[in-house]
Protein backbone atom coordinates (compact mmCIF):
# COMPACT_ATOMS: atom_id res chain seq x y z
CA UNK A 1 0.00 0.00 0.00
CA UNK A 2 1.08 3.37 -0.79
CA UNK A 3 -0.30 6.87 0.79
CA UNK A 4 0.84 9.68 -1.82
CA UNK A 5 0.53 13.38 -0.70
CA UNK A 6 0.20 16.05 -2.64
CA UNK A 7 1.14 19.39 -1.82
CA UNK A 8 2.12 23.21 -3.36
CA UNK A 9 -1.37 24.36 -4.80
CA UNK A 10 -2.02 27.64 -4.22
CA UNK A 11 -3.37 30.78 -5.81
CA UNK A 12 -1.56 32.06 -8.33
CA UNK A 13 -1.84 34.83 -10.90
CA UNK A 14 -1.98 34.19 -15.14
CA UNK A 15 1.84 33.63 -15.98
CA UNK A 16 2.98 32.91 -13.05
CA UNK A 17 4.22 29.47 -11.77
CA UNK A 18 3.51 26.90 -9.03
CA UNK A 19 5.18 23.72 -8.19
CA UNK A 20 3.60 21.03 -6.91
CA UNK A 21 4.77 17.90 -5.16
CA UNK A 22 3.49 14.28 -4.65
CA UNK A 23 5.21 12.17 -1.59
CA UNK A 24 4.91 8.92 -1.12
CA UNK A 25 5.10 6.65 1.72
CA UNK A 26 4.53 3.19 2.42
CA UNK A 27 6.53 1.56 -0.57
CA UNK A 28 9.06 3.04 -3.34
CA UNK A 29 7.87 4.79 -5.88
CA UNK A 30 10.75 4.50 -7.73
CA UNK A 31 10.25 1.22 -10.52
CA UNK A 32 7.16 2.89 -11.36
CA UNK A 33 5.41 4.90 -13.80
CA UNK A 34 3.96 8.18 -11.70
CA UNK A 35 1.44 9.94 -13.13
CA UNK A 36 -0.45 13.53 -12.89
CA UNK A 37 -3.76 14.38 -13.45
CA UNK A 38 -5.82 17.50 -13.03
CA UNK A 39 -10.12 17.28 -12.07
CA UNK A 40 -11.53 20.75 -12.92
CA UNK A 41 -15.16 21.21 -10.85
CA UNK A 42 -17.69 19.51 -11.97
CA UNK A 43 -15.62 17.23 -15.00
CA UNK A 44 -13.82 13.92 -15.09
CA UNK A 45 -10.52 13.56 -13.92
CA UNK A 46 -7.66 14.15 -16.63
CA UNK A 47 -4.14 13.23 -17.52
CA UNK A 48 -2.11 15.98 -17.01
CA UNK A 49 1.45 14.17 -17.63
CA UNK A 50 3.50 11.01 -16.77
CA UNK A 51 7.39 9.86 -15.94
CA UNK A 52 8.75 6.80 -16.38
CA UNK A 53 11.17 5.14 -13.64
CA UNK A 54 13.89 6.00 -16.13
CA UNK A 55 13.18 9.49 -16.17
CA UNK A 56 11.11 9.66 -19.64
CA UNK A 57 8.06 12.16 -19.65
CA UNK A 58 5.17 12.74 -21.35
CA UNK A 59 2.73 15.38 -21.46
CA UNK A 60 -0.94 16.17 -22.33
CA UNK A 61 -1.01 18.72 -25.20
CA UNK A 62 -1.85 21.70 -22.83
CA UNK A 63 0.55 21.14 -20.73
CA UNK A 64 3.68 20.78 -23.09
CA UNK A 65 6.06 24.09 -23.17
CA UNK A 66 4.88 24.63 -19.79
CA UNK A 67 4.69 22.35 -17.04
CA UNK A 68 7.84 19.94 -16.25
CA UNK A 69 7.60 16.80 -14.31
CA UNK A 70 10.51 15.11 -12.65
CA UNK A 71 11.32 13.32 -10.00
CA UNK A 72 13.71 12.49 -6.96
CA UNK A 73 13.66 9.15 -5.82
CA UNK A 74 15.65 10.45 -2.84
CA UNK A 75 13.04 11.68 -1.50
CA UNK A 76 10.44 9.36 -3.13
CA UNK A 77 8.48 12.38 -4.75
CA UNK A 78 7.21 13.75 -8.19
CA UNK A 79 7.30 17.24 -8.60
CA UNK A 80 5.22 18.90 -11.38
CA UNK A 81 6.63 22.69 -12.37
CA UNK A 82 3.83 24.54 -13.86
CA UNK A 83 4.67 27.80 -15.22
CA UNK A 84 2.81 30.77 -17.87
CA UNK A 85 -0.61 29.22 -15.69
CA UNK A 86 -3.50 29.87 -17.07
CA UNK A 87 -7.25 30.31 -16.13
CA UNK A 88 -8.28 26.75 -17.70
CA UNK A 89 -5.70 25.67 -15.54
CA UNK A 90 -7.37 25.91 -12.30
CA UNK A 91 -8.11 22.25 -10.56
CA UNK A 92 -7.38 20.05 -8.61
CA UNK A 93 -4.28 18.05 -9.19
CA UNK A 94 -3.88 14.29 -8.15
CA UNK A 95 -0.71 12.33 -8.52
CA UNK A 96 -1.00 8.46 -8.47
CA UNK A 97 1.20 5.21 -9.47
CA UNK A 98 -0.01 4.30 -13.21
CA UNK A 99 -2.53 1.52 -13.48
CA UNK A 100 -3.07 2.33 -9.68
CA UNK A 101 -5.84 4.08 -7.30
CA UNK A 102 -3.98 5.17 -4.88
CA UNK A 103 -5.74 8.93 -4.74
CA UNK A 104 -5.10 10.93 -2.40
CA UNK A 105 -6.69 13.93 -1.65
CA UNK A 106 -5.11 16.50 -4.52
CA UNK A 107 -3.93 19.63 -4.55
CA UNK A 108 -6.45 22.81 -5.11
CA UNK A 109 -4.42 25.42 -7.86
CA UNK A 110 -6.34 28.18 -8.58
CA UNK A 111 -5.43 30.83 -11.16
CA UNK A 112 -6.86 34.24 -11.34
CA UNK A 113 -7.16 35.72 -15.05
Amino acid sequence: QVTLVESGGGLAQAGGSLRLSCVASGNSISGYTMVWYRQHSGEEREFVALITRDGSAKYQDFAKGRFTISRDNAKNAVDLQMNSLQYTDTAVYYCNIFGKNFWGQGTQVTVSS
